[in-house]
């Protein structure tokens, strides 16, 4: 059964830095691309980042520059370094492969922008 569970989120002022992980069990994770998304209150699941089995990496136009994924295959987890966050960067956070399974929702990790 395939679990992907997300972490690292928090409360930091406009400015700061983050680095969420996801960390995935019951798959072959080296061979998926992954993405993670973000969702606001009263907003749909929005593409944020994907890396590619290969490394190859794409972003959303809104987070080019400030946001970067990257991969540790041996252990199983994706990461997103976001730097310079914004307050509407403030929303919950997700993982899933790319393109998703809907079955591989976790809980996510809130991450809140604010002075």
């Amino acid at each position: 059964q395939v679990r992907l569970t997300e972490s690292g989120g928090g409360l930091v002022q406009p400015g700061g830095s983050l680095k969420l992980s996801c960390n995935a069990v019951g798959m072959n994770f080296r061979l998926f691309s992954m993405s993670w998304y973000s969702q606001a209150p009263g907003t749909q699941r929005e593409l944020v980042a994907t890396i590619t089995s290969e490394g190859d990496t794409t972003y959303a136009d809104s987070v080019k520059g400030r946001f970067t994924v990257s991969r540790d295959n041996a252990r199983r987890t994706m990461y997103l370094q976001m730097n310079n966050l914004l307050p509407e960067d403030s929303a919950r956070y997700y993982c899933n492969t790319q393109p998703l399974n809907s079955r591989y929702w976790g809980q996510g990790t809130q991450v809140t922008i604010s002075s």
